[in-house]
């Protein structure tokens, strides 16, 4: 197993926890999440398999708590080397007409995918300019959606966050892509299908939803080990 580690945030039930468990067969890797039950389980697998994994309670809008949660993950796997990291933060999803949006819900979407996307990369981004020396590129992955792409109607909070992420990816991917750091911003284009979206497109048939264990684990692991 590597010297590096991988760090994922926003560990969930979805497309965090597969990715970890896959990144957990090659590199120690740790997961954050604000609750954590939503790493538990990974965690558990990951070092049932024979991989090493630590789960950090985190809250990627908070500079301190994303601070304490790269050290901490340091601190375990006994380097500065880090190999990959996704951010995988989804946010609060508020489908709401605009009228009717206030400004918390409206500043939401900016805070998990703007404010969190922004503390978390300049906490890994050291670690990342660090690792060039590794077998394969150091990468920060995103993970976007739809709403990066476009802005929907009734979506104006979460669209905006979305469209955040994307845009600092880009101005990340041009300023580290020549120092030797991959960035990538994965555009999950659907719904993942997790307990939180068991009744969303139920009646679309079983293709509606993407299924995050078939395609997603192995497209971010590819990101992160070869940097395609």
């Amino acid at each position: 197993m590597s010297s590096a580690f991988a760090i994922v945030a926003g560990v969930g039930p979805g497309t965090g926890a597969t990715v970890a468990r896959k990144f957990g067969a090659a590199y120690p890797v740790a997961l954050l999440a604000r609750n954590p039950a939503n790493y538990e389980d990974a965690v558990k697998d990951i070092k049932a398999a024979g991989g090493k994994a630590i789960g950090i309670p985190t809250d990627v809008t908070n500079a301190k708590s994303v601070k304490d949660a790269v050290g901490a993950a340091q601190k375990e796997f006994g380097g500065d080397k880090c190999a990959a990291a996704v951010f995988n933060v989804g946010g609060k999803f508020i489908r709401k007409p605009f009228l009717e949006l206030n400004q918390e819900e409206f500043e939401s979407g900016w805070e998990a995918n703007g404010r969190g996307a922004f503390l978390f990369s300049q906490a890994v981004l050291p670690l990342l300019l660090n690792s060039t020396d590794l077998k394969h590129p150091p990468t920060l992955i995103f993970t976007g959606a739809t709403a990066a792409m476009k802005g929907s109607a009734l979506t104006a909070a979460f669209s905006t966050g979305k469209f955040a992420l994307r845009s600092l990816s880009q101005s990340l991917a041009r300023e580290f892509g020549p120092k030797g750091v991959h960035v990538s911003h994965v555009n999950v284009d659907g719904v993942i299908d997790i307990p939180r979206t068991h009744e969303w497109l139920k009646d679309a048939g079983p293709d509606a939803k993407i299924n995050p264990q078939a395609v997603e684990s192995k497209l971010y692991l590819q990101l992160g080990i070869h940097g395609y």
